[in-house]
């Protein structure tokens, strides 16, 4: 369930991305992650400084992938018109033809569940859900991960304090990402079961980190991530 060029489980799909040199594309990925992360943060600080009650909207899913994609895929800010696989994941994709439906369900789940559930679940279900559906040709993990910190975000009525963030965080050590989007494709694969508490934990101690990198920072302290095994 990563991106395309994650050495583990990568997207494959009929369509082909527009930028091939892979120093060029790294360039660009990291361009455009920090544009997507900016997105993030506006949607948040926008809401939060109007009092808007959040909805998840399809198009603030569409506009956070354009970015992560800006000049690397054709279609950028779209859904893909074509299967996909997961290249070292049992996980076998919903057709194409299906993925605006489900992504409409995604945000329902969401809105619906909104003032019962608690915000590492509504993140850990945007996570897993949205990987699960793999709308995208391209650009999957990032999309998932960057509205998951959104939706957690805006739960929380905060910007979540500490410099090396969630996503930060998962980037720098994905198995114990991966492994939790397994446990929870498994569960629904098995029964239609929603089953996300490794997912959860994995977030809790991701956020408990990142808050953790806030106060090392106000100390004027250098942070270290947690090592494999200690994250979920």
């Amino acid at each position: 369930m990563a991106d395309a060029g994650e050495p583990d489980r990568s997207s494959v799909a009929a369509s082909a991305p527009l930028v091939i040199d892979p120093d060029k594309r790294a360039r660009r990925e990291a361009e455009n992650g920090l544009r997507q992360f900016d997105s993030v943060v506006g949607l948040v600080e926008r809401y939060l400084a109007e009092h808007w009650k959040f909805k998840l909207r399809i198009s603030t899913i569409l506009g956070l992938h354009r970015d992560a994609l800006l000049g690397i895929h054709a279609l950028a800010g779209n859904f893909r018109q074509s299967t996909v696989e997961v290249r070292g994941s049992k996980h076998a994709p919903p057709d194409a033809y299906r993925v605006p439906e489900l992504v409409e369900e995604l945000c329902d789940y969401v809105n619906e569940h909104w003032d019962a559930a608690t915000a590492v679940h509504l993140a850990a279900y945007v996570m897993w859900r949205l990987n699960w559906i793999h709308p995208f040709a391209d650009g999957n993990g990032r999309t998932a991960r960057a509205v998951s910190y959104l939706v957690l975000c805006m739960k929380m009525g905060c910007r979540v304090p500490g410099t090396t963030t969630i996503p930060d965080l998962i980037s720098s050590n994905k198995n114990p990402y991966y492994e939790a989007l397994e446990a929870a494709d498994e569960a629904w694969a098995s029964n239609d079961q929603i089953e996300l508490s490794a997912l959860e934990e994995m977030l809790g101690d991701l956020l408990a980190a990142q808050l953790v990198s806030a106060l090392e920072q106000a100390r004027g302290r250098p942070f270290e991530p947690p090592v494999s095994g200690e994250n979920g």
